[in-house]
Order: structure tokens, then sequence, then C-alpha cells
């Protein structure tokens, strides 16, 4: 027992190649959600320091195993004995950072600059990677100044180093926080892909412990699984167990930065491509460091080598042992002729047969020329559904499935021949009741008097094939549509890729996303939207011949993939027939549902070489088909990847935003029109970038809408909304009042409530009134709790709720009845053409009467001139805001002018 309980805690150590950080987020999982001591191993992990130091420490025994990069080839090719295990990073992180200098984006700039490249004095295997994309985009080492690296993007910023060696998960971060303007420049632009990061062990190891090795690369996987679907977890666990270098914001930046380097959803986390290390030796090859064509053998590890050696020791254990077995039987044939008298030889030809009928597997004696039955055991009889009569009459070949028959034939005349002594395969046998089972046989030829007879021992492994097989089809196909999945269409792709490429031919891929399918599954139901999702999927295959591909990559996303399009035109008769066909009515239950498609297409080779770059500008013709409207389809084109671009970019610089101070607040004063006073005023945010200068509203309040930003915005314009109306409620007019803009997506959000708004109005002194909160009308179509419960918490605080924009989206009476409203405003497209007897006069009449019908004040928007005022004025209308009175103002601008008014 002691024994077992040593084996079971073996002492491993694993050398990281850095400093601890989310890079080795995995590791850290396995050892601390107990992966590792389930596994038997008690798992210590060592800090590196860049360069070779885990190579070193796992050749010299210090460590069993390391992480390391794509060099380990070259070490390996070196005569180093190291076995990958698995690859962690899909994609290498490292790239070359340098400070942007204008409009252009072109590494050549780099020549004749000063640049960190690893470390001068111990060699580092991303120097080669850096250094051969350089020289294919024409730059040679001798045109660079090389300089020690000093690992500090400090030294970029303050400028003492023109560019750098970089990890894109790390150093851009401090880069982005220090508002330091750059631009990165990956090898993968060149088509220079290496893998990053690689758990990897030594020869040494792998013979000594296979288990071991299997043991924890298992486990080490499991935890990676673990960490890339709980970040901040993790990032926790780094910052109170392992180190406090780097801060939480960092480590979650890394971990973000991570996922298109790991790739988790796309690719199983470990999975090698030989033809990726191929790859990569014929980069290496280019650079003279490599000769071409090396061999790389035994250099990445197989994990079923070891199961198929101890199955093959078996197998060839019982071969031996039925071989002896079948000699019996020959000798008791021997013996039946000889005298019965011989009680030795009897009690012999007993124990063999014994031991042939009560084999655990099935065996059987077979006449190698006929194929007939000769002699066979009850398992053999039992695992072929058969009587022994039924196997007497029947022939090898008789009972094997017809799809087996000629690969084994050809194996058959190969060892009646000779040239075999044995072999093994999979087949299926043929039951008589129709049924069909799978066996791992093993056959044998063995000596007899007469012609040749061979010995077949069979294995029943009909339920671990039904696994497999029901594995296979999990991994592959969506368990709700019966459509390949996600892994299946990126397995698909590829091979259509290699195809097209060998043919000459072109590739579409469709990107198809429902449009209002988040309403059908929120109103009726999830049950119903799976129904739908089900009628959604056949519609589309109906569409589209059976040699395309359609898949269904998650929630209401599907694909396809057209091969072998000779005619770019039919691409568009399938996007159409695939809009009109999801525009029918779908019948759910007592309910119907309508929806449409939004359809981005992209085309192989025309706009990309590789899958990644293919799906990224798929996925941005079909926002480019939502953003016109929907449904309809959308080819992709360069200025949606400039756009794309703009808009990562831009998203990226609005993450620092917030603590770099470039938000500002504006206030626009909205006049009571009767007295021409200023009573309140509309906060109005605006961004302040460091390069690009002031960014509309319109252009980052989307993009913080889609990156979750826009909640912490909120915030922030609430605080500064409330420092200032404290301020003019005391030095101007106690009832002064600021409107805050609330986004849908701020309104809607489940969990939030406005206690902490409450909180901080009850610090400062104020009132609810002093605040307005302005929403637009698609809100109140909401009929969900949540609305209604922010609308009554908004009522209960006396914080006012004014409609936004009103008239120009789904006006309803109803609405304005049912909920808690206090001002209209009018948009500016009625006030715009303000004139007397015009329609927009009218219309402007009848929203004042209703609105002080229902008790409502009314704000007209977009005053410019003196003729709408009074118009307006005289209409009844409460309140005017626009140009006429004032452009939005810095605070301290407005304040002046507030204080000038008194």
């Amino acid at each position: 027992m002691l024994t077992g309980l040593a084996q079971a805690q073996q002492k491993v150590v694993l050398q990281l190649k850095h400093t601890h950080q989310f890079q080795f987020a995995g590791y850290y999982a396995a050892l601390e959600k107990g992966y590792y001591r389930e596994a038997g191993l008690d798992v210590q992990l060592v800090e590196g320091h860049g360069g070779l130091e885990p190579e070193k420490a796992v050749l010299s025994g210090k460590a069993q195993y390391g992480v390391g990069d794509s060099g380990l080839l070259l070490s390996r090719l070196s005569g180093k004995p190291l076995v990958v295990l698995a690859v962690v990073f899909q994609h290498s992180p490292y790239a070359l950072a340098m400070r942007q200098e204008g409009p252009g984006n072109d590494i050549r700039r780099i020549a004749g600059k000063r640049v960190m490249i690893g470390s001068l004095q111990d060699a580092q295997p991303q120097i080669d990677e850096l250094m051969a994309y350089l020289k294919k985009e024409g730059v040679n080492t001798s045109d660079i100044v090389r300089l020690e690296h000093s690992f500090d993007p400090n030294d970029l910023i303050v400028g003492r180093t023109d560019a750098m060696a970089v990890f894109v998960t790390n150093e851009p971060d401090y880069l982005d926080r220090a508002g330091f303007p750059y631009e990165v420049f990956s090898p993968r632009s060149a088509g220079i892909d290496f893998y990053g990061d690689n758990l990897f062990t030594s020869e040494q190891e792998m013979n000594a412990n296979p288990e071991r090795v299997k043991a924890f690369r298992a486990a080490s996987m499991r935890g990676w699984q673990y960490a890339m679907s709980h970040q901040e977890e993790i990032a926790d666990l780094i910052l109170n167990k392992y180190s406090r270098r780097h801060d939480r914001l960092h480590l979650l930046y890394e971990a973000r930065q991570m996922v298109p380097l790991v790739q988790p959803v796309l690719v199983e986390i470990g999975y090698m491509n030989p033809e990726r290390w191929q790859h990569i030796a014929d980069i290496y090859a280019e650079q003279g460091m490599l000769p071409k064509g090396a061999s790389f053998d035994g250099f990445l590890y197989n994990m079923e080598s070891g199961a198929n050696l101890v199955w093959l020791y078996r197998v060839l254990g019982a071969a031996a042992t039925l071989l002896v077995l079948g000699a019996g039987v020959h000798f008791t044939l021997l013996a039946r002729e000889r005298s019965r008298t011989d009680e030795a030889i009897r009690k012999g030809e007993q124990r063999f047969r014994t031991m042939f009928e009560a084999a655990p597997m099935g065996i059987a004696l077979i006449d190698s020329v006929s194929g007939q039955f000769r002699d066979v055991n009850p398992r053999f009889l039992e695992i072929a559904g058969r009587t022994p009569m039924e196997m007497k009459a029947s022939r090898w070949m008789d009972i094997s499935h017809p799809d087996d028959v000629a690969p084994e034939q050809e194996k058959m005349a190969q060892l009646n021949a000779q040239q075999l002594t044995g072999f093994k395969l999979t087949k299926r046998m043929l039951r008589p009741d129709g049924g069909v089972v799978w066996v791992d046989a093993s056959i044998n030829a063995i000596e007899t008097e007469s012609h040749p007879h061979h010995l077949c021992m069979i294995e029943d492994v009909t339920e671990k094939k039904e696994t497999e097989a029901l594995i296979w089809q999990q991994a592959n196909f969506d368990t709700l549509t019966q459509l390949p999945n996600r892994r299946m269409f990126l397995d698909r792709l590829q091979h259509d890729i290699l195809k097209s490429r060998r043919d000459g031919t072109r590739i579409a891929i469709l990107f198809i996303d429902l449009d209002h399918f988040k309403e059908v599954n929120d109103t009726l139901g999830h049950h119903q939207g799976d129904v739908l999702l089900i009628d959604a999927a056949r519609r589309i295959s109906a569409c589209v011949r059976q040699s395309d591909t359609v898949a269904r990559l998650g929630g209401d996303e599907f694909t396809v993939i057209v091969p072998e399009l000779h005619d770019v035109e039919r691409v568009d008769s399938i996007a159409q027939n695939i809009i009109d066909s999801l525009l029918a009515p779908f019948p759910l239950g007592q309910e119907q549902a309508f929806v449409s498609a939004s359809i981005g297409i992209t085309l192989y080779p025309d706009d990309a070489a590789s899958v990644d770059d293919l799906l990224k500008h798929a996925d941005q013709a079909m926002y480019a088909a939502k953003g016109a409207g929907r449904n309809r389809f959308s080819y992709f084109t360069p200025a949606l990847q400039v756009a794309a671009l703009n808009r990562m970019r831009l998203t990226n610089d609005l993450r620092g935003a917030l603590k770099g101070n470039q938000f500002k607040l504006y206030f626009q004063p909205i006049v009571h029109l009767a007295t021409g006073r200023i009573h309140k005023a509309e906060a109005l945010i605006r961004w302040e970038h460091p390069q690009r200068g002031l960014v509309s509203p319109l252009e980052f309040i989307p993009l913080a809408e889609a990156s979750g930003l826009v909640v912490a915005i909120g915030e922030w314009v609430f605080h500064e909304s409330a420092r200032w109306v404290q301020h003019w409620r005391r030095e101007v007019h106690p009832d002064f009042q600021v409107s805050i803009n609330q986004s849908p997506l701020e309104f809607q959000r489940e969990g939030a409530s406005y206690a902490n708004w409450l909180r901080t109005l009850q610090q400062l002194g104020l009132p609810g009134q002093s605040l307005v909160v302005e929403i637009t009308e698609g809100l109140l179509l909401d009929a969900s709790s949540t609305v209604t419960d922010k609308l009554l918490q908004l009522r209960d605080a006396g914080i006012q709720v004014a409609l936004d924009d009103f008239g120009t989206g789904y006006s309803s009476l109803s609405y304005l009845k049912k909920f808690d409203i206090d001002y209209l405003k009018i948009d500016r497209s009625f006030t715009r053409n303000l004139a007397p007897e015009s329609s927009d006069m009218a219309l402007s009449d009848a929203i004042i009467v209703m609105a002080h019908k229902l008790d409502l004040m009314v704000i007209a928007e977009g005053v410019e001139t003196a003729e709408q005022r009074d118009l307006l004025a005289a209409a009844g209308c409460d309140y005017g805001q626009g140009y006429l009175f004032a452009r939005p103002l810095p605070a301290a601008d407005f304040d002046t002018l507030l204080k000038s008014q008194a």
C-alpha cells in the first residue's frame, strides 16, 4: 500500500520559459484544480528567464518537462533528444513593435535602426523566427543595429531603441497604457507561421516513464481547457499565489490576446499538425539553418504508441499461446490414430482442448484454401451468432462484411504464398439475424499434415466502435440540427482549399446570421427557438448541392462552403434562395415566427489564402449586410477589412480612454421658451483622442456598446454630471436639472440597479429630481420585467424620464399611458422644416397637445432659428434645445454661460 501511495505522488518538475504570468495559466489550473494530483503527480513549477533554460533543465535532468518555442525543432535535429508532447499556442506570439511614423505600415522602415531582438549573450529561438521574417521582407541582419534586449517597453517609449521584439500578449498593453503610438509587425503577415509555446520532454523520460508522460500531458491539457474558459479566476489565482509582478488588468489583457493564439474554440488544445512542423522546418532550411528535407522522426509525441505496443505484446503473447494450442490440436489428431492406451498423450489432448474451449477470445482453425472452419471454440460461435453446424457449413469469407472481403483476401494470398506469417485487422462480421459485429482479428499460419491452415483469434470490439462513432459524431456534428459543427466545418474547408489549389477552382464561404432570432427565443422560449433552428437548417440545406457543406457554428450562425466554383454569379443565386427560403413563416406550435437572414460572402483565393482570414472576412461581410438593413447578402471588400481594423484599433484605444482621462463632458442648454431662461442641460460625452483628435460619439458609442465598455463610460458620465449639477444647484438655481442619455444596453442590463446612483446622490446632498434619464422609444417595446423594474426604480427615486427622438420610432400612446414618462423630446427632423401651416407644424402641435393632456412636458430639439422658437412657443412647447441657444459647451464654458445669465 505504501508503494502504491509513493507511485501515486511521483515528483516531477516543469520548467517554464519566463516568470509567472497568464502565458502559463493551464499549468497553474492543472495544479490548483487537482488534475495533476488525480494523475498521481506532485508537480513543481519553476520560473524561467528566457533563452534555452527549459531545454537545459530537461536535458540535465533538473526538470522532466519544459515549455519551449518552435526552436525545439532545431535542437532536436542538432542531436538533442527532445520530444514535443503538445502545442499550446497554435500561432507564435512573437512580433516586432516600432514607433508609428505616419500612415505607412512597412516593416522595411526598420533598416538602419536600433533593434532589440533577443539576448546578445544567449541563443533565443524567437530570434530565428523574427530574423527569417525580416529576411523574407528584404531586410538583412547587417541592415539593423542590434541592441541587448532589456524586455522593458519603456525603452521603446523613451527612444533608447527604435524597435523591439515583443509578445503580442504582453508589451502592447503597457504601450497602450502609456499612450505610445506604435505599430506591430507579425511574421505571419509574410507567411511565417510558427507554433508558440510547446510542452516538451526528453527521450529519457519517454522511455523510463511512458505512463507518467501520458498522465502529465493529459492533466496539463485539461488544465489549459479550464484556464481558457475561466480567465478571471486564473488571473486572481496568479495574483494571490504566484506573482504580483503584473496587475489584474494586464493578466486579463494577456488572457484575451491569447485566445486567437491558442484558439480553444477552433482547435483542440495540444493539437499538433506535422505539416505545420514541416512548414517550420522549411523556413529554417531557407535560412540555411537546416538541410532541406531533414527528417524529424520521433520529435512529435504519439499518444497511442504506448497503448498499441501493450496491445501488440498481449496479442503476440496470446498468439504464441494459441500456436501452442494449435500444435496441441494437431498432436491430438495424431493421438487419436495412436494407441488409446497412451494415457499421457490423452491427458495432454484433454488439457489443450479445455484451454481451447474455455479461451476468453474466439478461436477458429480455418482451411486456408477453402476458407472452411475446421474447429471453432464456443466464444467464436457466440461472437459470430452461429451454431457449430452453421459454422461448419460456412466459409470464412461468407460471414465477412462485403466491404471488408477484398483487403482480407489480399492479405490471405500473401499468407498462403508465405510472404507473411500472420497479420491482424479490424473487420465486420455478419450474423444470421442481419446484425453486424466489429472484431479485432489476429490471423497466423500454422503447419498441418495436409494443405495450409491458419489460426484465427477474434475479440468483439463492437461496443468500442460504437462508442468511438458516438464520440466522433458528437465531436464533429451539431447535436441539435445534425449539421457539421465548427470543428467539421474547418476540417472540410481545409480539405476543399487543398483540392482547390490542385484544381485551380474557387470556393465561396457564406456566413449566415438569422435576424431577429433573439426576439423569437426570448419571447417564445428556447424550445421553440430550437425548433426554428432545426427548420432553418433544413431550409438552408435544401438550397445547396449535396457536395456543398452546410454547418452550424453555434447560436443562430450557419455557414455554407461552395467548392469547385466556376461561376461566381451562382453564389448570388444560392444566397438569394437562402434569404427567400428563410423569409417564409416558421410554424412554432400555435404561433408563427418571422426571421430573415444577413449573409456575408468571401471567395477563395480571391479574398484570402488562409482559413482564419477567410472566416474573418466572411464575418465582416455579414456584419456589413446587417449594417445595410439586414435581409440581404454582402461580399467582402478590402474596404471592410480596413474599416474592421480601424474599429478594432479604436476599440483598443477606447479601453484606455477612461484611465487616460480622455473623455470630456459637454453640456447643451435646455431653455424655458416662455422666459428664455436656462433651467436644464443635456450632458453630452466627447472623446479627445491623443492622436486622432475629437472622435464623434456616433463613431465610438456603437463600439463602446459592442465591447461592453458603455457601462463603465455611463457610470463616469453620471458621476461627472452629478458633480456639476450639485455645483449649479448651489450657484445658479436650486431646481437645476441635468439630462443623461442611457443606451438600451445599459438600461436593459440584467442584475444592474440604480442603487449606486442613489447612494452617490445622497452623499452629494442631491434629490433624485436633479437628474433626468433620457431613453429611446424602442426600449418601451421591450415588455421584459427588467425594463419595467428600471422605470419603477427611477420613479421611486424621483429621477425623471425623458423619451428621446419622439416620433421617429415606434410611437404608441399605450406606452405613454402605461409607463411613467415625464418629458417628450420632439425629434429635430420635425423642427428642422418647421413653418406655419406645414405638416411638421401640424405634427408638432399634435404632439404638444397630446403630451399636455397626459401631463407630460415637451422639449423640442434642433431649434436653430428664432422663427422655429416662436412657432414652438406659440404652440405651447415648454422647452427648446438647439444651436439657436448654444452649441454643446465644455463644462467650464457652460458654467460661465449660466453665471452670465444670472
